[in-house]
């Protein structure tokens, strides 16, 4: 486990691991449920909170389930009883200003990573230190993560804009980034200075932007100049098994909550170069929980 782990605020009691089989057998099974294998903190307190039904938010009055999208509070249910995450880089989301509040996914990561996160409402941008944040929407000239650190690194050294037209390609070898890892991790194992350069040398991301609004509203912002510059990153392996499905879409198109999941996990094992047990799996904690509820009612209802 990385010392990440130590900032993980999970209440024991809550805790529940889902295991899920490597057996093929299991494969359709696991297509049908696509967020079975999570390691997530008890649904025990959304269940009570969803019997006793909508209270009014503390601040703006509006009619709410466990909290308020508009408030960025919760409802019902109080700090103690949800896990809330220490990421390993900051989030900045920029908001589409008519992006339907309540149909965002947005929110559920500001309050389950409340210092890492940050939602900006377009046309508000703040600056970005260009060599040291990343963008994450697909496109033309889009690198992986396992690409990404490289393209930083050559990016940060060269002191020189990166041209999109032609992607990255380079990774940092896992050797080197394990063998950095473990200087900064034992600081007696190498020079001051090494230890000290660790976050410029080998993690030099510091800030990952993400756009939140329907895939028909991203051009505006995605083509706006203050994020011209940045290097774009795109999550293609994934697909969404998000409850509002954008008709035309392509299932590669994911809910913002699960594209800092996804980036996240995969930043973990190919840019940190540890493996991966559960850390970030709660961000999906609101989300796997209406995502299980939405599909019991569409199972009453014979619509699955």
């Amino acid at each position: 486990m990385s010392s990440l782990d130590q900032h993980q605020r999970l209440h024991p009691s809550f805790r529940d691991k889902t295991t899920v089989s490597s057996d093929s057998s299991d494969a359709h099974e696991l297509a049908k449920q696509p967020l079975q294998g999570l390691i997530l903190a008890s649904h025990a307190v959304l269940e009570k909170a969803q019997q006793r039904g909508r209270l009014k938010c503390s601040k703006c009055g509006g009619s709410r389930m466990f909290f308020c999208y508009t408030c960025c509070s919760l409802v019902g249910v109080t700090l103690q009883e949800i896990p809330l995450i220490k990421l390993p880089v900051k989030i900045d989301i920029i908001k589409h200003p008519n992006e339907t509040d309540g149909k965002s996914t947005a929110i559920h990561a500001k309050i389950l990573a409340p210092s890492d996160v940050t939602i900006y409402t377009y046309p508000c941008i703040p600056d970005f230190e260009k060599d040291k944040v990343v963008l994450v929407f697909p496109g033309p000239g889009a690198v992986s993560v396992q690409d990404m650190m490289q393209c930083l690194h050559d990016w940060s050294h060269s002191r020189s804009l990166y041209s999109f037209d032609e992607p990255c390609i380079k990774r940092v070898k896992s050797e080197e980034v394990q063998d950095a890892t473990h200087t900064a991790e034992n600081p007696k194992s190498g020079t001051p200075d090494e230890a000290k350069g660790f976050e410029s040398r080998v993690c030099p991301l510091q800030r990952v932007v993400f756009i939140d609004s329907t895939w028909n509203q991203t051009n505006k912002i995605s083509t706006d100049e203050r994020l011209q510059d940045l290097l774009r990153v795109e999550l293609k392996m994934r697909k969404t098994c998000f409850w509002r499905r954008q008709k035309g879409k392509p299932d590669t198109y994911l809910a913002t909550i699960e594209a800092i999941y996804y980036f996240l996990k995969d930043f973990h094992e190919h840019c940190l170069a540890q493996e991966y047990n559960g850390e970030y799996d709660n961000l999906l904690f609101f989300y796997s929980y209406l995502h299980s509820v939405v599909n019991k009612a569409k199972t009453s209802a014979g619509k699955c």
